[in-house]
């Protein structure tokens, strides 16, 4: 092994994925690190106990990530004979809400049993409560619900002792970009480097003189971080990054299938598209990261950013995690 290679320690985060049995929890782990699609998940099983996934990230990010069987009986077990075990070194809980649950008092009732086991082995860790299969919900009544599902599971959290700042909550669906929404907040908060990366991004935005910079993990197609300048800031569509981190993994699958690799192996070298009103180019950043530039729609400005990035892969190779002293969770 290699000097540099042996500099490189991976940075381990426990994940724990709970929630009620069948609400969807495997699924969206398919979907985001196993490159399923969401008509293929219905072929999955019921978690049994624990499923242990050990999934590299952005180069040396290792999630520990424990899919946790939701029966009683197995919750039980979690909160009991492997209280300790399972909730000890904890950096994110991700709870899931089935809202077609026909037991909503029986989930909240799980949840704080849970949020009392994880403040008690890990008070410091991050609570990302889920609200899943929104799209079983009328348009019309997702608002109102939404809000009260909020603020009943921050009342819980606070109620167990954490405070506001350790609790997100996020509307999502396997049939939209909400679910890829979701994981970016997830990601963005375990990855350990994120202010660094932004200021890096920062730097090369105003070279390029670029609207947008997003940085995509490749693998998972998540969005990292991203940079926004100028009157881009007024842009509506607040989703644009999952958008696009869909249209990716959509891509990854429509070359699997004619290339016969398989879609976690499918890449591609730069994908670019041109308007009258801007320009936009997804291209490799490092190792594990592709770059999406969003600009004025400039022909020179345009083949200009597209080598400048070129040159710039070299100082953003840092970007790929390298654990340093001093910097544990």
């Amino acid at each position: 092994m290699s000097t540099p290679e042996r500099g490189r320690r991976q940075k381990q985060r426990k994940v724990l994925l709970m929630g009620r049995s069948g609400a969807g929890k495997s699924s969206m782990r398919s979907i985001i690190f196993s490159n399923y699609v969401a008509k293929d998940v219905r072929r999955l099983g019921a978690t049994i106990d624990v499923e242990h996934s050990n999934i590299r990230f952005m180069g040396n990010l290792q999630l520990n990530l424990w899919d946790c069987g939701g029966q009683d009986s197995f919750v039980e077990s979690y909160l009991n004979n492997q209280r300790s075990h399972v909730f000890s070194s904890v950096a994110v809980l991700i709870f899931v809400f089935d809202i077609s649950s026909r037991e909503p008092a029986s989930d909240i009732v799980n949840f704080s049993a849970t949020l009392r086991a994880l403040h008690e082995h890990s008070p410091n860790s991050r609570v990302f409560a889920l609200t899943h299969k929104m799209d079983l919900i009328p348009m019309e009544q997702r608002s109102d619900l939404i809000a009260d599902k909020s603020r009943e599971v921050l009342q819980h959290c606070l109620d167990e002792g954490f405070t506001q700042q350790q609790i997100e909550c996020c509307a999502t669906s396997i049939w939209d970009q909400s679910l890829y929404r979701a994981w970016t907040e997830v990601i963005y908060y375990l990855v350990p480097n994120a202010a660094t990366i932004e200021n890096m991004l920062r730097k090369l935005a105003d070279l390029l003189d670029a609207r947008e910079l997003i940085l995509y993990e490749r693998t998972t197609c998540l969005a990292v971080t991203h940079v926004t300048r100028s009157a881009e800031s007024q842009n509506p569509y607040e989703d644009r990054f999952e958008r696009i981190s869909s249209i990716l993994k959509t891509h990854k699958h429509s070359m699997a299938k004619h290339t016969g690799m398989l879609p976690s192996e499918a890449a591609f070298a730069e994908l670019q598209v041109k308007t009258g009103e801007f320009m936009f180019f997804i291209t490799r950043l490092t190792e594990n990261t592709n770059l999406a530039v969003s600009m004025s729609s400039d022909e020179a400005a345009f083949n200009a950013a597209r080598v400048n990035v070129q040159l710039a892969r070299q100082e953003f190779a840092h970007l790929d995690i390298i654990e340093k002293r001093g910097h544990e969770a």
